[in-house]
Parts: C-alpha cells; structure tokens; sequence
C-alpha cells in the first residue's frame, strides 16, 4: 500500500483550503483501476486487491501521511463571477512522489460534503465518475495534457441528480490541481497576499525554470497562455468539446481538468454544443479557443499586483502583451497540427486555404470528423482513378473530389511518398476516441454490476491510433439511437 503521502499544498495558508476528511463509502468495491496510473504512483495492480486500497480510495480511510483538504477557489461560470466555490465534492487527498522524483496530487471526486458543497451532497454518481475515468485516458491516449484516472470504487449507496443513482468515488492524479480561480478568489476578495503566496508556491513546485527572470512572475503567466492556447489547439485537432470551460474548470498548467458533459465530435460540426445545460452555446466547439482567451485574461487580471506591484496601467499593458501571444501559439499549433493529420511535410502560405475549404466541406456533407481524417490517410496521390475511403464519409462524394485534386496537387508538390505519409497519418489520426455512446454503452452494463466494458474501453483508448484486431466496430459511426444522448452539467 502507499506509505509515502504528504501534502505540499497543506502547508500554505488556511485560506487556501478547508481541511476534511472524506466521509466513508457503504461497502465499497472495486470497479476498475488503471494500471499505467498506478505505475505512476510506484504500485503495482495487485496492490488493488488489498482491502486497505478499496478504503483508501474510497474515503473510508486516510492514509499516514495525508492531511485531506478541499480546496478553496471562485471563478466565472459561464460568464458570470461566483466569489467562492472550491472543492464541493473533491478532497484533496494529499501528494505521492515517485521513484523518479514526479510528485502527484491525488484527489478523491465524490469523497462527501465539505464546506464548499453549497447545499450539495459531496457524492459523484456512478454515471459521471465512468466518463471522467474513460476520457481523462483517452485524451491521455491521444496525447493531449490532462489529469490522470487511478481507479473507480463503487457503491450501492442511492444519491439522487436527475434521477435516483448510485454512488462512486473516483481517484485522479495531477502535478496540481490547481486553476485560473484559484487565482480569482484572492484578487477579487482583496486578499493580493493570497495572489502572492500561490504564485510563490507555484514558482517553487512548477514554474522554477522562470524563477531566474527579472519578472518570474509576468513568465509564469507567459507559459500559463501558452499552453492553454496549445491545449485547445490540440481538442479542436481531435474535435474535443469541453462542455464547461469555466475559469474555475481550467488548469494553470494547461491540463484538461473536469470532465463533465464532455463531447467528441461525429460528423463534422463547427457550432456543436455537447452540454444540455448550455442554452447560449457559450461553449460550443468552434468557441472554444476564444473562450480560453476571455478566460485568460479573467486569469491575467488576477494576477495584475504581480505584474507590476507599483504601477496598474503598466501592470495591465504587461498583461495585454502577454495575453497578445495567444492567438499565434494557438495557430502555430493548430496549423501545424492540420498539416501532420493531412500528411504534408513542408509550409506552403497557400495552406491554410486549402484546410478551411476542407473544413467547409466537412461541415456541409456532415462528414464523420475521426473517421474521415483516418481514412484519408490511404489517399492515392499518384493515381486519379483511385477511391479513397475518405470520400465515402461525404453526403455529395463529388465535393470531396474537387477538394481532392487541390490535396493530390499539394502532396505532388513536396514529393510526397504514400506508403511514409500513410504511417505518418496514421500516428496522428485516431481510429478510436471516446464517442459517447461507447461511454453510455459502458455506463448502461456498470449499472447491471457488469464492469467489463470500461475496462475493454480503458485499454481500446489507451491505444488510439493502433490497428487493434477485433475491435473494429468501436470505430464504426455511431448508430441512430446516439443522437437523442444528451449530457449536461450534472454528467
């Protein structure tokens, strides 16, 4: 068992946190655990079996070592500033650092009440703790900066949302959790001594190669732009929507944090809204890089007394310069991006023409956004007469033909090798993500007490751009029935 747990983030001020201990799960058991998660944490997965980890990572006990606390931070909620929300159902368990010298927080999501739960129940339902767990290692599959999911552990405890419910706990990891409105709650309360400490805590433990700057502090926030603006580049290459991009959902260390009515794009659909509970469509999918930026500055703002201590308008055009390197590390990214899923290995200015008429047919023909990008990688650039599978994904084939010549004339260009790019493309384009009728498939037999197809997913995800024999119809568009599943903020 895990006998190595501090708590770094409990030594900073009381402010920062309420300190609780999870309340206990009724007869917990073991749902499904990730073993590359454990290995993080130096364990083994046989360690699983052991009663003494099923109460741990239930709440019901807490380790030596750990000093539990739910942490304390505000945030704009689409849109609107809440001065204090925190950790209403997540208990900071404390840190567990590796052989490697890597110290991970590991926290409790559905651990019980804490001061935070505002008339809530602390608990997580079954439901949404299954998708956090499958997506979090599917976006790690993919690549893409996120928190880690450890294990699941169950209850037959009733917990009431849209509907009576079962209980669940999960077990996630990160570096920090720590957010934009973690940054937020200090400005806006007038505490700047609280932004100080947290920015120091953060130059010490995650920001150390910027302590040497004459203004570590206008570099942290330089970095904390950059990879926010690289994070959203690479969910929209993958056609990630968040669902609630919240400042208090978003990490200073550009990690996908809080799944909840996540989405991944099937056919191909700029303005999708995957959250039920977002009736303006603040959060649509192709919102999504300017809402990191609004939330950026929301970020920046908060950190004005670091900027410049002495001088406001001087903070705030740091502030504005810093924010100004949004727009081109994202698109640095994105169209870098866009030319490794089709393929190309050199620039050409006329590039980013030849991406927005494909997007535009995408959208038109409700072209499947995975499955065409995968199935364009055994496009012929030397032999018109050849049928791409590609074209198959578009209502009016003929679109895709036109659009086609354009693409074989760029490949011909750079000289480029089919069976190399077929390979290249391949490493980049998914065959398999999580839709979200898998996760409800999945969800739907977790219900009967039958776990096997999370852990099925878990493993398909973790690997989702091998060829993985038998499992082909995970990467089949998803059937009729899909499109009345709805997720919302309660998911």
């Amino acid at each position: 068992m895990i006998s190595r747990f501090s708590n770094g983030y409990a030594r900073l001020p009381d402010d920062f946190f309420t300190r609780v201990d999870p309340t206990p799960l009724p007869a917990p058991y073991l749902i499904d655990v990730n073993p590359d998660a454990m290995a993080l944490l130096d364990m083994d997965v046989a360690a699983s079996a052991d009663p003494d980890f099923i109460a741990v990572f239930a709440g019901n006990r807490v380790p030596e070592g750990a000093k539990p606390v739910a942490m304390c931070y505000a945030g704009h909620q689409f849109g609107h500033y809440v001065p204090r929300l925190g950790d209403g159902r997540a208990i900071l368990l404390g840190e567990v650092t590796n052989q490697r010298g890597e110290a991970w927080e590991v926290q409790l999501k559905g651990a019980g009440q804490t001061r935070y739960s505002r008339d809530g129940d602390g608990r997580a339902v079954l439901r949404s703790t299954i998708r956090e767990y499958l997506c979090g290692e599917a976006m790690h599959g993919l690549g893409i900066p996120t928190t880690r999911a450890l294990c699941i552990v169950g209850s037959d405890e009733e917990v009431y949302r849209e509907q009576i419910e079962t209980a669940a706990v999960l077990a996630r990891l990160a570096p920090t959790h720590i957010r934009f409105g973690t940054f937020e709650y200090f400005f806006h309360s007038g505490q700047y001594r609280g932004v100080w400490e947290l920015a120091n805590w953060l130059l010490e433990r995650h920001f150390q190669h910027v302590s040497g700057y004459r203004n570590p502090y206008v570099e942290m926030l330089r970095e904390m732009v950059a990879s926010t603006a690289r994070l959203v580049a690479r969910w929209q290459l993958v056609g990630f929507a968040h669902g609630v991009m919240n400042t208090d959902n978003m990490s200073v260390l550009g990690l996908t944090l809080d799944y909840g009515p996540f989405g991944f794009l099937d056919t191909y659909e700029p303005g999708f809204v995957c959250n039920h509970s977002d009736h303006q469509g603040r959060y649509a999918f192709d919102k999504q890089p300017q809402v990191a930026l609004w939330n950026l500055s929301c970020l920046a703002q908060s950190m004005l007394p670091l900027l410049h201590p002495e001088d406001g308008d001087a903070a705030g055009a740091l502030a504005n310069e810093v924010l100004g390197d949004f727009e081109k590390v994202f698109m640095d990214a994105y169209i870098h991006g866009l030319r490794d899923k089709l393929g190309l290995v050199s620039e050409d200015g006329r590039d980013p023409v030849l991406f927005a008429e494909l997007l535009k047919l995408m959208a038109a023909n409700r072209a499947d956004h995975t499955r065409f990008f995968r199935a364009l990688s055994d496009f012929s650039s030397h032999d018109e007469r050849a049928r791409c599978a590609a074209g198959a994904e578009f209502a009016d084939p003929f679109a895709f033909d036109a659009w086609a010549e354009h693409y074989r004339q760029r490949l011909r260009a750079e000289h480029s090798q089919d069976d190399a790019r077929a390979r290249a493309m391949k490493r980049v384009n998914p065959k398999y993500i999580l839709r979200n009728y898998l996760a409800e498939q999945a969800i739907e037999k977790a219900r009967q007490r039958d776990f096997s197809e999370i852990e099925r997913l878990r493993r398909l995800l973790a690997r989702p751009f091998d060829e993985q024999p038998g499992m082909d119809a995970y990467a089949s568009s998803p059937p009729a029935w899909a499109r009345g599943i709805e997720v919302s903020c309660s998911s």
